[in-house]
C-alpha cells in the first residue's frame, strides 16, 4: 500500500469514527428531547453531515388528514412547512409505500421525483436518498438527504441515514405523543376554567330570584291562612335545599385546596367553634335537633385559615345535620391533645349510620351512600370532600366512625394547636 493511499485510508477510518460518535451523540440528544421542533432540526444536521449532502428534509405522516407533509426542512423556506406530497408520483412517498430505502443520482430524469416543491420553492434536488422512519412496525414518515456533495451515494451512506432513522422514529414519535398530551391538558384546563366560570355565573344570577322567592315564602309563613302557610312551607324547604345545591357548586373549586391558597393566623377555639356553630345550628333547629357543644377548659388556640376551616367544619356539622332524622342530636366536641399539638374536634348523631365499607367511600366526590335515583336526603355529595381537602391542605386529618346503619356516626378532624403568641403565616 503506498503511502497515499495509507493516507486516504486513515482519513475514511477518522471520518467513519467521527460518524460513528456522532450518531452515538444524536442518539443521547433524541432520546433526552420532548420537544418536536428542535428534535427534528437536530435530526436533519445530522443527517446532512453523516452523509455529507447539502439539505436534510423529514416528512411526516398526518393520521388526521391521511396525507404525508414536510415536518422540517433545511432545503428550503419555513413557509414548506406542512405542504403536503403525494404518495403516488413522488419518492417520499414511495419510500413511505413501500417500506424501503431509495437512492437516486439523477433526480431530474427520475420520473418518480415530484418537482412541485422544487418548483415552489426555487430549489434543485440533483440527487436524494431517503429512509422510512420507523416506529414499532408502523412507518411515521420519511427521512431524505439531498444533493450528494461528493457523488455518488455509497452503502456507507446508506448503513448510516438507517441508524438515525431507527434511532429518530421512536423519538420522533414519543415527542408527538408528549405534545399531543400537552395539547389535551390544555384544553383540559380551559374547559375546567369554562366550568369554573359558568358555575360562578350560574350561582350569581341563581342566588338573587332565589332570595326573593325564599322572602315571600317566609313571608306568606307567616299568614293565618293554614293551607297557604303549609304550602309556602314546603317552598321554603325546597328553596333551602336549591340554595345548599348552589353553595355546593360555588365551593367546587375548593376540592383541589393546597397549603400554599391557605392564610394561617392564630385564631381562638373558643370563639371560633361558636362561629362556626352558629348556621349549621339554625339549619339543625329547623328539623328539631338538639345541638351541644363541648370546649377545653382552658383557652386553646390553633393556626388555621378561619375562612377556610370554617367551611370545612361547617359541611361536616351540616352532613349530620341532613343525615339525622327530625329530633335527633349532635354533639360538636373540641379536644386538646397537647402531646400531638392537635385540637380534635368531633362531631357525633345519632343518625342514619355509614355501612363500615362506605367509611372511606364518603370522602370521594360526588359519593353517597343512598342511590341517586332513591335517595331522600339532598345534595350533590361533594361536601365531605371539599371537607378533607380542606383540612388535609392545614396539615390535619378527617375521618369518621360508625357502628353501622342506624346507629350514627362521628366525625373527626384535627387541627394545629399552637401558642397564642404565634405569628400569622
Amino acid at each position: 500500500m503506498s503511502h497515499d493511499e495509507l493516507t486516504q485510508h486513515i482519513q475514511l477510518l477518522q471520518r467513519k469514527v467521527k460518524i460513528l460518535d456522532t450518531l452515538a451523540r444524536i442518539n443521547t440528544v433524541l432520546n433526552s428531547s420532548l420537544k418536536l421542533k428542535a428534535l427534528l432540526a437536530a435530526l436533519m444536521d445530522t443527517a446532512a453531515e453523516i452523509v455529507d449532502a447539502e439539505a436534510a428534509s423529514v416528512l411526516l405522516w398526518d393520521q388526521k388528514s391521511g396525507d404525508l407533509r414536510f415536518a422540517a426542512t433545511t432545503a428550503g423556506p419555513q413557509n414548506l412547512i406542512g405542504t403536503p406530497v403525494p404518495l403516488e408520483g413522488s419518492l417520499a412517498g414511495t419510500i413511505m409505500r413501500e417500506r424501503r430505502v431509495i437512492v437516486v443520482e439523477h433526480a431530474n430524469t427520475d420520473p418518480r421525483h415530484y418537482k412541485g416543491v422544487d418548483n415552489t420553492i426555487a430549489f434543485q434536488t440533483r440527487s436524494l436518498m431517503g429512509v422510512p422512519l420507523i416506529s414499532k412496525d408502523r412507518v411515521i414518515g420519511v427521512l431524505e438527504a439531498i444533493n450528494k456533495r461528493n457523488p455518488p451515494w455509497t452503502a456507507d451512506d446508506t448503513n448510516y441515514l438507517e441508524i438515525l432513522a431507527a434511532q429518530a422514529a421512536v423519538a420522533i414519535e414519543t415527542a408527538q405523543l408528549v405534545a399531543a398530551l400537552q395539547k389535551a391538558n390544555q384544553e383540559l384546563n380551559h374547559l375546567d376554567e369554562m366550568k369554573n366560570e359558568f358555575i360562578a355565573i350560574a350561582s350569581h344570577e341563581l342566588r338573587t330570584p332565589l332570595s326573593i322567592i325564599l322572602g315571600y315564602a317566609s313571608f306568606l309563613e307567616e299568614t293565618p291562612d293554614a293551607i297557604v302557610s303549609q304550602n309556602a312551607a314546603k317552598v321554603v324547604e325546597s328553596a333551602l335545599q336549591l340554595r345548599r345545591i348552589i353553595e355546593d357548586l360555588t365551593n367546587l373549586r375548593y376540592l383541589e385546596s393546597r397549603a400554599m391558597d391557605l392564610h394561617l393566623d392564630t385564631v381562638n377555639l373558643e370563639e371560633f367553634m361558636h362561629d362556626t356553630l352558629r348556621e349549621p345550628a339554625t339549619l339543625g333547629e329547623a328539623k328539631g335537633h338538639q345541638f351541644h357543644l363541648v370546649l377545653p377548659t382552658t383557652p386553646c388556640y390553633v393556626m388555621i385559615d378561619r375562612a377556610r376551616m370554617n367551611m370545612a367544619l361547617t359541611n361536616v356539622i351540616n352532613n349530620a345535620v341532613r343525615f339525622t332524622e327530625s329530633q335527633g342530636e349532635i354533639v360538636v366536641k373540641a379536644e386538646a391533645h397537647p402531646n400531638n399539638r392537635e385540637v380534635w374536634v368531633t362531631v357525633t348523631d345519632n343518625g342514619v349510620g355509614i355501612p363500615r365499607d362506605q367509611l372511606e367511600r364518603i370522602f370521594e366526590k360526588f359519593y353517597q351512600v343512598e342511590d341517586h335515583m332513591t335517595r331522600t336526603v339532598g345534595g350533590l355529595g361533594i361536601g365531605l370532600s371539599i371537607a378533607r381537602a380542606l383540612v388535609e391542605a392545614h396539615g390535619g386529618r378527617l375521618w369518621a366512625t360508625s357502628a353501622g346503619i342506624g346507629q350514627g356516626a362521628v366525625f373527626t378532624l384535627t387541627m394545629r394547636l399552637t401558642d397564642k403568641r404565634a405569628t400569622k403565616q
